[in-house]
């Protein structure tokens, strides 16, 4: 099996991504919402600005593919 060492940047990178994906899924989470259930998520705009800096940062705006190859080297189960 390979072993990837991530760089400082691309670690960043993945651990804003980590967050983000935690913040929407504990948004979709909420049990408390309209009777409808049609809520709109909400995401903080710096948590979002946060993961999109960080992969601009890595190098890896629009290089999904890339990213998410380091995302499943290092974090296998998300």
């Amino acid at each position: 099996m390979q072993t990837t060492v991530l760089t400082d940047r691309e670690r960043t990178a993945v651990q804003a991504y980590l967050r983000l994906l935690h913040t929407v899924r504990a948004a979709f989470d909420v049990v408390d919402g309209p009777p409808d259930g049609r809520r709109p998520p909400v995401v903080p705009p710096t948590v979002l600005a946060e993961a999109e800096r960080a992969l601009a940062e890595a190098g890896l705006t629009g290089n999904e593919e890339e990213f998410f190859r380091l995302l499943q080297t290092c974090c296998p189960e998300h």
